[in-house]
């Protein structure tokens, strides 16, 4: 007794100095937010709604009376509707079919569903266009360039966003509870409704109101597709910023996106914690063979596969065939500086500038990423205490919504100055990519980090362990395959990053994504062919990437 009153008596004292230490970690990525997020936001929006040293909210609000800006804000809010219901009614099938089920193949299969999540939204574009296009195989359905066509490739980036999410809760439901329903008569329709659907209604409320967020700010794919016909909320800010210099206009809609994106965030976070709580309520169930009755999902489930499939492997075959031949030409291409007058860099080095770029950007979001899923992930005694954690938490999620372009022009508008004139600095095309996959860094490591007993930091406390050491004695045990998984989502997203990036990457040191756009904004032969290769190029390299974090079968990954 001796020995552990002294230790005792010191665990509140341990736990306080803990707290001021989580605190004071707190504010290095809350100043980071603060300097490359809501200083060029504000920057941008200032500059449109405050031109002159005087405010315009009068002619603000003319803005919204436009003819124009009316079409881009319904075209966003309906394209994003039904984007989002199909994306639901083809995910929550193809989640059952690959969490609940068990056959040969899975693996691999849940690898493919996800793939299209991680490919970089202008390889997307690329993809669909050349599925569509004229000469592609289902040019004869004549919709390339029209609406359908962009919500094809919205449904086909976001079903990964349901199967995740859905499957991960879907395979950790008590199957008691149906083998009972279904004991005292039940159908398997009524079973589902009456039993499974009321019990996946958190993770499916979730998943819809991220993939509305997802399709509402979509950028790469409504640019690549849709052109100036279609535009929506946030390829508007781009036109109306780089083709118009319109700030007023561009501000007001990045204030509209800004509280729309507020909202759904409330909802994500309302959902996300009734899906966590019923997470923890369930048993985890063994998964089962296929029975007859599992029919419908697994043919949905395979009609998914083979959306997923269709248009990344009609782009890979496009990239081989040149003038009606098998060839390497497109390829061969991507090193020779001259082939095309579109960009002034071999495309090979722009590969070399987005790997490093991408490097970069992986390795501050993982630091700042830890750093806010373990302050996030502590249970304070107190209810102000959740509210501040909660209000925190959502706070980080707002890179996710916010105009890509709106966060790049504004870092060249507002860090124009000493003591962050860094306009012309290489640093800012990674600082803006960390920016992006901080959030998703975030929602990885901090479901891992809430589902550890907290007496087990207290009991670390107690025999003298001070926060860092607790820390890499009692969590990183436990989260390091979810930081290996982190690191390789960081990575993929970074390499595809192309909305703020198309701002801030300099002519002579483009990254890959801009390179793709350059080429396909020119769509002659060699330049078409040369766009398709490099591609091919970035989608290995980023399913080569989530295969691995694959592999690590961390089931908070890709989940929100």
């Amino acid at each position: 007794m001796t020995d552990v009153r002294p230790a005792a008596r010191r665990a509140p004292s341990r736990r306080v100095s803990g707290g001021w230490v989580l605190a004071g970690l707190a504010v290095v990525p809350l100043a980071f937010l603060a300097i490359f997020f809501v200083l060029p936001v504000g920057g941008m929006v200032g500059r449109g709604l405050h031109p002159d040293g005087h405010w315009a909210i009068a002619e603000s609000l003319d803005v919204l009376g436009r003819s124009r800006i009316r079409r881009v804000l319904w075209f966003t809010v309906w394209i994003a509707a039904l984007a989002t219901a199909i994306t639901v009614l083809l995910g929550v099938p193809a989640a059952y079919a690959l969490h609940r089920l068990r056959f040969r193949g899975q693996r691999l299969l849940r690898a493919l569903v996800v793939m299209p999540f991680v490919l970089p939204t202008v390889v997307v574009g690329v993809a669909f266009r050349t599925l569509l296009s004229r000469s592609g195989p289902l040019g004869f359905l004549g919709i390339d360039g029209s609406w359908v066509a962009i919500l094809l490739a919205l449904v086909f980036f976001n079903l990964a966003v349901v199967v995740r999410t859905v499957g991960g809760l879907w395979e950790s439901l008590d199957s008691r509870a149906e083998e009972s329903a279904a004991a005292l008569g039940a159908g398997p329709v009524m079973v589902f409704r009456t039993v499974t659907l009321p019990a996946l209604t958190p993770a499916i409320v979730s998943a819809a109101t991220v993939v509305f967020l997802f399709c509402s700010t979509a950028f790469g794919v409504v640019l690549t597709l849709g052109g100036l016909r279609y535009s929506t909320v946030e390829t508007e800010i781009y036109l109306l910023t780089t083709n118009f210099l319109d700030l007023q206009a561009a501000a007001v809609l990045s204030l509209l996106q800004l509280a729309a994106v507020l909202v759904l965030l409330v909802l994500t976070e309302v959902s996300r914690t009734r899906r966590e709580r019923a997470v923890a309520r369930s048993a985890v169930p063994h998964p089962r063979r296929p029975a007859r009755g599992d029919a419908v999902p697994l043919a949905l489930a395979a009609l998914v596969v083979a959306f997923v499939v269709t248009p990344i492997a009609t782009l890979v075959v496009r990239s081989l065939r040149v003038d009606g031949r098998w060839s390497l030409a497109s390829y061969r291409r991507l090193g020779a500086p001259s082939s095309t007058d579109a960009v002034l860099v071999p495309v090979t080095e722009a590969i070399a500038n987005s790997w490093r770029t991408a490097v970069d950007a992986t390795l501050l979001a993982m630091v700042l990423g830890v750093i806010v899923a373990t302050v996030i992930s502590r249970r304070p005694a107190t209810r102000r205490g959740r509210r501040g954690l909660a209000v925190l938490d959502g706070v980080f999620m707002l890179p996710l919504g916010i105009s890509a372009v709106t966060v790049g022009f504004g870092f060249l508008i507002t860090l124009d100055r000493p003591p962050l004139d860094l306009r012309s600095s290489p640093v800012l095309v990674p600082i803006a990519q960390a920016m992006v996959a901080l959030p998703l860094v975030v929602r990885t490591l901090a479901p891992v980090l809430r589902s550890i007993d907290p007496r087990q930091r207290e009991a670390a406390a107690a025999l003298g362990a001070g926060p860092v050491r607790a820390w890499l004695s009692v969590e990183l045990p436990v989260v390091w395959r979810p930081l290996l998984a982190a690191t390789g989502f960081a990575m993929a997203v970074s390499l595809g990053e192309f909305g703020a990036t198309s701002f801030l990457a300099r002519p002579e040191r483009p990254t890959l994504p801009v390179v793709i756009y350059q080429l396909i904004a020119r769509p002659t032969g060699e330049s078409f062919g040369t766009a398709l290769a490099a591609s091919v190029v970035l989608a290995v390299l980023t399913v080569v990437i989530m295969g691995l974090v694959e592999r690590l079968r961390v089931g908070s990954w890709g989940t929100f």
